[in-house]
């Protein structure tokens, strides 16, 4: 059968249409030493700082990100199974920055800082995306912090006010109740959650035992706080370079929701709670060293500084024109032996608006949360109070900072006068007030209540081991008999003279029928 020259020209040319050949061109490497969870590679020339890299191993592909860039070679940081990375392995430049999935889908679950879940759930929807590393909003998108952030901790809502925006740190030796300070913060939201003042938590754990992190959202889920909760785990066990994401990515997971208002949608506040930061400087300090930064002091590199700051930086209060929402961070820190001088110390407190102060000494002798409010301060203050808290808590601190120094003088033995005593005496019951066991936050109003009546010397005759049954009696009056005084003063949310005369006639009741 003969076929014809033009039958064989049409087949050809049939052919050629439909193959459409595609050229990728990728910026490839190879791996010239790889370690604890850093790689060298030689090649990619046109690598960007901060670019994601696909390492081909021969157990399937493992992401990195550009971390030095360097004359001949490039040092990256593996986020993964940096043991199936072998030398001559093929390195793939993506062209992307790193990003993490944000959105509603991740409230309620445990996720490792690249979204991934680690609570056994369905994976995580990655059609919503932001870039992990961005520059923090600035001043003209920003406006200053007025809305309370309340911790439903007494002795921090009246002396060392939170508000809406702000970086306030928590810092003190281990074991001393950091963890249960930013956990009661974490519960206490869930009484705004569905009103407008509902406030989306990240807790990011950082370094901790694994063991740990679930007794977290186990005591999260059991206080019902795991639905507005998103919890990111970089455990003792990860790489370095996930205890180094770690806080970024919930950084990144907050800034989605404090953001949302700017599309039009009611404004949205968020709170992270970074746990902790002085982990996530030693893996910084530790991923510096293996691709040779210069070391500095207590051979941290030069910029450590710069890490918490662009990472702190990102908490804020927006202008109502992008939307009004806000980011609270709560940086954990912690000090070997009350070393507050020390240099990452130092370098958060510099960075962040206030710090809560923990205090071991004041921990074991039984007052917890063990609060020094010498050492503590908000620098928003009275900004980030309602104005009857405002009102019954201006002279609190300094009261109980003279208590403390009267307290050391009565110890030498010396005789007192009457007043000194009185004061005494008020200053142990005041004290004793602002003691509070884990996980039972109190509204705000309750708390305004409880500290009125010390203030004003409705405890001065009620015994010290009695103050806390007291207290709790009262709040139960204000909840029952008295709940008409209690509504009025959650709506007025101040003290004039007449609300004055009503909670003064009002505990005058309570105490008349009070048994002890």
């Amino acid at each position: 059968m003969k076929i014809k020259t033009d039958e064989i020209a049409s087949i050809i040319k049939h052919e050629i249409q439909q193959f459409s050949a595609q050229l990728e061109i990728h910026d490839v490497g190879k791996v010239i030493e790889v370690g604890d969870g850093i790689a060298r590679i030689y090649g990619l020339t046109n690598a960007m700082a901060g670019e994601m890299l696909e390492f081909r191993t021969a157990k399937g592909a493992v992401m990195g990100q550009v971390f030095n860039l360097e004359t001949d070679t490039v040092g990256a940081v593996i986020y993964g199974d940096y043991l199936s990375v072998q030398e001559g392995d093929t390195v793939v430049a993506t062209g992307r920055l790193l990003s993490v999935p944000v959105g509603e889908a991740l409230l309620g679950r445990v996720v490792n800082p690249l979204g991934q879940p680690l609570d056994g759930g369905a994976a995580i929807p990655s059609n919503n995306m932001r870039l992990v590393d961005i520059i923090a909003p600035g001043i003209a998108e920003r406006q200053p912090v007025t809305q309370p952030l309340q911790t439903g901790v007494k002795a921090i809502d009246s002396m060392i006010p939170i508000g809406k925006g702000q970086r306030e740190l928590i810092i003190g030796d281990r074991k001393t109740g950091k963890t249960a300070v930013a956990l009661d913060t974490i519960i206490n939201q869930k009484q705004y959650w569905g009103t407008p003042d509902a406030v989306v938590c990240i807790y990011v754990a950082v370094g901790q035992k694994e063991s740990t992190v679930a007794a977290v959202v186990e005591t999260l889920k059991k206080n019902g706080a795991m639905d507005y909760t998103i919890v990111v785990s970089a455990g003792a066990s990860d790489p370095a370079p996930l205890q180094y994401l770690a806080p970024f990515a919930g950084c990144t997971m907050g800034e989605y929701f404090m953001w949302k208002g700017k599309d039009g949608a009611t404004p949205r506040h968020a709170l992270c709670i970074y746990d902790d930061l002085s982990k996530q400087a030693v893996a910084y300090r530790q991923l510096s060293l293996l691709l040779r930064r210069p070391p500095g002091r207590e051979a941290y590199p030069g910029d450590v500084f710069y890490l918490h700051s662009r990472l702190l930086e990102r908490a804020t209060k927006l202008s109502d024109e992008n939307g009004g929402g806000s980011l609270t961070a709560l940086p954990v820190i912690e000090t070997q032996e009350g070393d507050v001088s020390a240099y990452i110390p130092t370098n958060v407190i510099s960075i962040t608006d206030g710090q809560i102060y923990l205090e071991p000494e004041l921990f074991f002798a039984g007052q917890r949360p063990a609060v020094n409010v010498g050492i503590s301060v908000s620098r928003v203050g009275g900004n980030a109070q309602i104005k009857a808290m405002k009102r019954i808590a201006g002279s609190l601190r300094l009261d109980l900072a003279s208590f403390r120094e009267l307290e050391a003088f009565a110890q030498l033995g010396t005789e007192l006068d009457k007043a000194t005593q009185a004061q005494l005496d008020r200053g142990r019951r005041m004290v004793e007030l602002l003691k509070q066991p884990q996980y039972v936050p109190y509204t705000v109003i309750d708390q305004v209540i409880s500290i009125y009546a010390g203030a004003k010397g409705f405890l001065d005759d009620v015994d010290v081991e009695k103050v806390s049954l007291f207290e709790k009696d009262l709040i139960a009056y204000f909840n029952a008999a008295g709940k008409g005084v209690k509504d009025e003063l959650a709506k007025l949310r101040d003290i004039d003279k007449a609300m004055e005369e009503k909670l003064n006639a009002a505990i005058k009741a309570f105490k008349s029928t009070w048994k002890g």
